[in-house]
């Protein structure tokens, strides 16, 4: 738990004391950080869902053991760390992961790093004014990484074709996707925001929910159950895992599928699927391939932005399977801003009150004298509680 902050030894930055959680992933972090707790970190380029993750835990305080905004890219995760109060010391260095022990409390002040007393490490105590004007500068040396980036994408495209000229070897699915809509989920940037626009339309279009690792907690989160979830089960809860959804393992070409083990040990059955590219490529192939009419992203990467957060050099998988799945992909955002619900309430309201008014008129018409001497009675009764 979080112990207090207070002024620092330089009467300027605030010190922050804390329970220390330590994590190279953070997010396998995010799955016991408690609020108020110090996430100690080793992030290059910490991403937007993770930031997020961050916030939404009410962390203490973040440790970086790496840069949070290297300046390779124009990354938003660390400035919205900073936006939310939360206070970040950066570039601490790799040995700080073995410095502090997991439930260590540490004590921040201005850049410096304590564990009982002694200071284990040193970094750059960021303001969200030093995260703005590094953003910036990342910003406009942004087309250098942009080249590096179209690179490895052209470089890939020859060696991942066959995901377009090739039909993969699909398992067989209990789960149906012929003829109906196939709602793919990834954690990804505006998640939330895409699935709350969607309630209409999941309740009314029922499609099948198909979901990409992480995707399946956010669809729990909604209330939703998901039909399929595919991926390397890495950022996948067991809640999620054995919440009744088909399983398939994405297995890296070769057959290595660490996410296989995981099943096995929690008992749970699956289907194994040897395949190049990301799992949600692999998801809209699937859901191509099985015969979804429509297939509609949520929190899908598109942007260099998205991929170099994700830690990827390139997009030529996404890009082919784009291609390949062609008309049938669109954006939740689109679907959300087209879509509209049969019933609205508004119109529901309206005719709810003008069945109450046909009827009033009926038993005025049926009923004249039964109706005035009521209404003479309610007037009566009315007049005199106020008069007496």
């Amino acid at each position: 738990m979080m112990l207090g902050r207070g002024k620092g030894t330089d009467g300027g930055t605030a010190v922050a004391v804390g329970m220390a959680r330590v994590d190279r992933r953070t997010k396998n972090l995010l799955k016991r950080i408690q609020p108020g707790e110090v996430a100690v970190i080793d992030h290059e380029d910490l991403d937007r869902v993770a930031a997020e993750g961050l916030i939404e835990a009410h962390v203490g305080a973040v440790v970086n053991a790496a840069h949070s905004l290297s300046g390779r890219y124009p990354n938003v995760g660390p400035l919205l760390v900073a936006a939310a109060g939360i206070p970040l010391v950066d570039d601490v260095g790799p040995h700080v992961i073995e410095r502090i022990a997991e439930g260590s409390f540490v004590r921040l002040d201005g850049g410096s790093v304590e564990v009982n007393g002694e200071v284990v490490g040193k970094g750059v105590r960021h303001t969200l004014q030093s995260l703005e004007a590094a953003y910036e500068n990342a910003k406009r040396a942004v087309g250098e990484e942009l080249e590096r980036f179209a690179s490895n994408t052209l470089e890939y495209l020859r060696a991942e074709s066959h995901l377009v000229l090739t039909d993969l070897p699909m398992p067989d699915l209990v789960t149906k996707l012929n003829g109906r809509h196939a709602l793919i989920v990834v954690r990804g940037v505006d998640y939330k925001e895409d699935l709350a626009h969607l309630r209409s339309y999941v309740r009314e279009m029922r499609p099948v929910l198909i979901a990409v690792d992480g995707g399946a907690d956010a669809l729990l989160e909604f209330g939703l159950q998901p039909d399929l979830i595919i991926g390397d089960f890495d950022s996948v809860s067991d809640r999620a895992a054995a919440c009744g959804a088909e399983l398939v393992v994405h297995a890296y070409p070769g057959g290595r599928a660490p996410g296989a083990q995981r099943l096995d040990d929690l008992g749970l059955a699956y289907k194994l699927l040897e395949a190049p590219g990301t799992s949600e490529d692999i998801a809209m192939l699937m859901a191509d391939d099985k015969g979804a009419e429509l297939l509609v992203a949520v929190g899908t990467h598109a942007s260099m932005v998205e991929f170099l957060d994700k830690g990827r050099a390139g997009m030529a998988s996404t890009f082919l399977v784009r291609l390949k799945v062609g008309g049938k992909l669109v954006d939740a955002k689109g679907v959300s801003r087209l879509y509209e619900s049969r019933i609205h309430k508004r119109d529901m309201t309206f005719f709810l009150l003008a069945a109450m008014l046909c009827f009033v008129v009926v038993i005025v018409a049926l009923f004249p004298r039964v109706f005035l001497e009521g209404f003479w009675l309610l007037v009566r009764e009315a007049w005199r509680s106020i008069a007496h």
